[in-house]
């Protein structure tokens, strides 16, 4: 039985209620200055992905196609539309609707990519699921954790939330682990690797406010990555 995705749950949720009960004690310094800790700490770890890149056109390849398909499909204008519902649906009874807030919608689909679809995450609950080990998505529960509970103090309970969609996603990663994984080969894996880290990126220069990317229409290159890396190994390899 897997448990690192209910670990990694259980953290982002912890962290989500914490920070949500903590908001009006923490020092506003600390609230305002975090996050763009965290989006450095993305940065850095969507670098240090990138670097493995086994075949550079394979990752720059599956991006801008990637991309293009989710421009097509209009991926982030859907994900900002469930956004705004669950910010109308968390707002507490007897007070006013207000417009929507479009920082927190930006920082809210940011987090979403930050928990749900790192690579980190999604290579953790593969390997947990092909080999038994859990250590990286245990690892990656305490980042999550104090990443919940700074985030939750700006945006609220509404964090707490990301739970339940990263639970599934990673445990419908875990599941079909034991038929991806017999066909991925070292290079395709750290070309997957790489264009996760082209996600963090972007999703760090997000949180830090430099450039809003949309991330959510990058998600189709995570798709893309492996059967473009398998086509590149067999016919130019």
């Amino acid at each position: 039985m897997v448990i690192g995705p209910f670990i990694n749950a259980g953290a982002v949720l912890l962290g989500g209620v914490l920070g949500a009960v903590l908001s009006q004690r923490l020092p506003e310094r600390i609230r305002t200055s975090m996050p763009s800790i965290f989006g450095l700490a993305s940065l850095g770890i969507g670098i240090l992905l990138v670097i493995k890149c086994a075949n550079l056109p394979v990752m720059v390849l599956s991006t801008l196609v990637g991309t293009l398909l989710g421009e097509a499909c209009n991926m982030e204008k859907g994900t900002n539309t469930l956004v705004s519902k669950l910010q109308q649906w968390l707002t507490p009874a007897g007070k006013k609707k207000a417009q929507l807030n479009t920082s927190f919608i930006q920082s809210y689909v940011a987090i979403i990519v930050l928990f749900c679809a790192s690579g980190t995450g999604i290579f953790g609950a593969m390997r947990e699921g092909m080999t038994g080990d859990a250590s990286i998505l245990i690892a990656k529960a305490f980042l999550d954790f104090f990443t919940a509970t700074i985030f939750a103090c700006t945006l609220g309970i509404a964090v707490a939330a990301i739970s339940v969609p990263m639970l599934i996603i990673q445990l419908t990663l875990a599941a079909c682990a034991a038929v991806i994984m017999p066909l991925t080969t070292p290079m395709m894996l750290a070309d997957f690797s790489a264009v996760g880290g082209m996600l963090l990126v972007a999703t760090g220069l997000r949180i830090c406010g430099i450039k809003m990317f949309a991330v959510v229409n990058m998600l189709p290159a995570l798709v893309l990555a492996m059967p473009i890396s398998a086509a590149w190994t067999l016919f130019f390899a």
